[in-house]
Parts: C-alpha cells; sequence; structure tokens
C-alpha cells in the first residue's frame, strides 16, 4: 500500500470512531477552524475522563489537522517520537550510572546483607528504584526513610 491509502484509511477509521466535536457558531453562523479545534480538544477532554485515551489522541490529531493541516500533524508526531527515544535513552543511562554505583558500593562490601552474603538483595532492591545505597555509609535504605536515616542512623 501507498501512504495515500494508508493516510485515506486512517482518516475512514478516524471519522467512523469518533463523534463529531460540539458545533459552535459564530455571528454569521459558520464554524471557523478555532472553534473546530476547540471542539475537538474539547472532546478529547471528556473522552481521557471517560477512560478512552486513543480516542482522545485521535481528536487531539483532528484538531492539529483542522488547524494546521497534515503537515502540523505529522511535524508534531515526528516531535513526539523524538522526545519519547530520547526519554528512553536518557532512562537506559540512569539505569545503567546507577547499576555502576552500586557496584562501586558493592566493592567494599560494608552492608550487614553483604556480610551475610545476601548482596542480591541489595542489587535488586537498587536496580528497582525503591532503595538506594548511602554514599556514606555504604547502606541500603528505602526511598521513604532517606531523611530518617542522614538523621538518625548514618554513622558517617
Amino acid at each position: 500500500m501507498n501512504q495515500t491509502a494508508d493516510m485515506e484509511m486512517i482518516e475512514v477509521t478516524e471519522d467512523s470512531q469518533l463523534p463529531p466535536p460540539p458545533p459552535t457558531a459564530n455571528a454569521s453562523g459558520a464554524a471557523p477552524q478555532s472553534d473546530a479545534a476547540a471542539g475537538f480538544l474539547s472532546l478529547a477532554r471528556q473522552l481521557i475522563d471517560q477512560g478512552k485515551p486513543s480516542q482522545a489522541l485521535q481528536a487531539i490529531v483532528m484538531a492539529m489537522r483542522t488547524k494546521g493541516g497534515e503537515e502540523a500533524v505529522f511535524y508534531i508526531l515526528q516531535r513526539a517520537r523524538e522526545l519519547y527515544r530520547s526519554k528512553l535513552q536518557a532512562s537506559a543511562e540512569a539505569d545503567q550510572l546507577a547499576s555502576l554505583f552500586a557496584e562501586c558500593t558493592d566493592a567494599c562490601e560494608t552492608s550487614i546483607l553483604a556480610e551475610t552474603g545476601r548482596m542480591q538483595i541489595v542489587l535488586d532492591a537498587f536496580s528497582d528504584g525503591s532503595s538506594f545505597i548511602c554514599l556514606k555509609c555504604g547502606g541500603l535504605v528505602s526511598n521513604h526513610r532517606k531523611d530518617e536515616h542522614y538523621a538518625y542512623w548514618c554513622q558517617f
């Protein structure tokens, strides 16, 4: 299939799934583009409230198409794709950095868990983000108890 046929199929699918936006008329009786776009955005908010995010996204795409045409839709979707990919890459890099920090702290093995041979618990708790390794004392601490750890428990 070519791109034009794909776009026509998407338009037919979107048109059949979305109810028309609420009409708003100006003094001359015609609905301008901005009113149509506002109607689509209002519809998108309603769909989000109803728990229908996919249909809400379709309404937003229709609003963008109304205001800026296919070029605007393409640009916004391309930009969203770039942001999503960069966020995934940043997340992967943060996970890698956290893993390196965990390995550095593991080298000294001063925690009770390390001394009793249960280092995997330390690694699991650190990698899932529920806990952190205190850089001062090397202890494994729940994120919820960070302030208390530094105030009352950390030896350094």
